[in-house]
C-alpha cells in the first residue's frame, strides 16, 4: 500500500474566494511591502538571484524585482495566489516568475538563489524543518535568508495595535483579529523553538531576532 502523502500546509488552504480576501486586504499594507522590500535590497547592493517562498499575491516579490537589479522568483503552493501574484506583476509592469511548488520540495537546483525570503508563511507550513532546509539547499554558499513571521507569546493587545494603523474595514478588522486569534497563535512559534529548528539545519549562522509582533530568523549558508 502507498503511504499517503503529507499535506503541505496546515489547515484550510488559501484558495479560491479565501484566497482573494486575502489579498484585498493586504493590498492595504503596501507600504509595509516596499519598506520590507528596501531593508532587503540594501543587504546586496549589487542585485542577484532572489526567492521568495508563499508570495502569496506577490506584493513583496513585485516591490523586490522593481528597478531591475534583482531577478525574483516566488514559489507558493496555492494556484489562487500564483494567479493573483501574476495578474499583479503584469499589472504593475514588472518581471517575476511565480509557480505553484511546496516549499518542502522545492523544483529549484542546489545553488540557485542569493537570497530568500519568507514572510506570513512558514508557521502554516507543515514540514517547517524541511523546509528550512529546502531553502539552505537552493541557497549559493554565502547566500543569505530571512523567515519573518508571527510569534506565539504575542498578545492580541498589540495584534489590535499593529492592525489598528492598517486600514482595514471594521469588519475585515475583526476578521482579522478572529483569524489570528483562534487559528495563526496557535500554528505560530516562539523564539526557542525556532531556534531549535535552525539549529538542526545546518546554517553557517542563524540568528532570530523579535520585532513588533513577530520574529525573523535570519541565516546564512
Amino acid at each position: 500500500m502507498t503511504a499517503t502523502a503529507q499535506k503541505a500546509y496546515k489547515g484550510m488552504g488559501m484558495e479560491g474566494s479565501v484566497a482573494r480576501w486575502y489579498e484585498k486586504n493586504t493590498r492595504k499594507d503596501m507600504e509595509e511591502y516596499r519598506r520590507v522590500a528596501e531593508s532587503l535590497k540594501e543587504k546586496f547592493p549589487g542585485g542577484g538571484d532572489v526567492l521568495e517562498v508563499a508570495p502569496g499575491p506577490g506584493f513583496l516579490a513585485i516591490e523586490m524585482a522593481r528597478g531591475g537589479k534583482f531577478s525574483v522568483q516566488g514559489l507558493d503552493i496555492s494556484k489562487t495566489f500564483v494567479e493573483l501574484a501574476r495578474k499583479n506583476a503584469a499589472e504593475a509592469g514588472i518581471s517575476v516568475e511565480f509557480r505553484e511548488g511546496n516549499a518542502s520540495e522545492m523544483p529549484f537546483a542546489p545553488n540557485s538563489f542569493d537570497l530568500l525570503v519568507c514572510r506570513a508563511a512558514f508557521k502554516n507550513f507543515a514540514q517547517p524543518v524541511n523546509a528550512l532546509k529546502e531553502m539552505r539547499r537552493v541557497l549559493r554558499p554565502g547566500g543569505k535568508g530571512v523567515v519573518i513571521d508571527l510569534r506565539r507569546d504575542v498578545s492580541m493587545r498589540e495584534i489590535k495595535s499593529y492592525f489598528g494603523h492598517v486600514g482595514l474595514s471594521a469588519w475585515n478588522r475583526w476578521l482579522t483579529l478572529l483569524t489570528f486569534r483562534f487559528m495563526l497563535l496557535k500554528r505560530a512559534y516562539t523564539k526557542p523553538e525556532l531556534e531549535e529548528m535552525l539549529a538542526k539545519v545546518g546554517f553557517k549562522e542563524a540568528e532570530v531576532r523579535m520585532n513588533d509582533i513577530g520574529m525573523e530568523a535570519w541565516f546564512e549558508k
